[in-house]
């Protein structure tokens, strides 16, 4: 029960490793907020762990600002939201895929903190954990904006922690391999036995990263036995980038 007395918001919570981390905080004691843009599926989970619900979009400045009336000076920040496009050449991504990368990759890491950093501050502690990837540092072809954005999640967080750390606010990442999430089928291109093969085949400990591992690493890098690590971006990815 490490994070007892402490209040998270974890978005993008409503599947896959934002849920496996909600699920993780609540059970170390935090009061979270699940947060995502599926309304159902935040219910779902929220009701499964014993949390609140929050339906927000990420993207968006009056959403984002409408979510921190609800939870207005959170311990802890989980910025886990995040899309891709479909792998393909770096040209042919339409202009509206790469638009709504940005906005809900990138932006949305922006808009949260304007809108709960202050508070933080004022506080003078909080732990902020941007959810980037192994693209971020070892790129695949052809999902080339997606890399692109994860990397600016990873330059980002250190930006972020220097900036920061005078306030008593630590900020971290976290680079995942592709896992069972509803995003897997979309940086494969297609999810058929081979192609899952060839993909496992460069991950050195043969497996996917688990809603369970992002849990396990979160609650770690956001309780105070992380309370000397900041700027970090660490790899739940089996020696993936080895």
């Amino acid at each position: 029960m490490s994070l007892t007395g402490k209040t998270a918001i974890v978005t993008g919570a409503g599947s896959g490793f934002g849920a496996g981390i909600a699920q993780r905080l609540a059970q170390e004691g935090a009061r979270v907020l699940v947060a995502d843009i599926n309304g159902d599926a935040a219910k779902e989970v929220a009701a499964r762990i014993n949390a609140s619900p929050w339906v927000v979009d990420v993207s968006d400045n009056t959403s984002v600002q409408r979510m921190a009336g609800k939870m207005p000076n959170p311990d802890i920040i989980v910025n886990n939201a995040g899309i891709t496009h479909l792998p393909q050449p770096m040209e042919d991504v339409s202009e509206d895929d790469f638009d709504r990368v940005f906005r809900v990759n990138m932006k949305s890491v922006f808009l949260m903190s304007r809108h709960f950093v202050p508070a933080m501050k004022t506080r003078g502690s909080g732990a902020i954990l941007n959810i980037a990837s192994t693209a971020g540092i070892s790129p695949r072809p052809n999902l080339n904006w997606y890399n692109a954005s994860k990397g600016w999640m990873i330059t980002a967080t250190k930006a972020m922690a220097v900036e920061l750390a005078p306030f008593g606010i630590r900020v971290n990442a976290l680079n995942p391999v592709a896992g069972e999430t509803p995003l897997l089928k979309t940086f494969m291109g297609e999810d058929t036995p081979e192609i899952r093969a060839k993909f496992l085949s460069t991950i050195p400990l043969g497996r996917f990263s688990t809603p369970e591992d992002m849990g396990a690493a979160a609650a770690f890098l956001c309780s105070d036995d992380a309370s000397m690590i900041t700027g970090v971006a660490m790899e739940v990815d089996g020696g993936r980038c080895i």
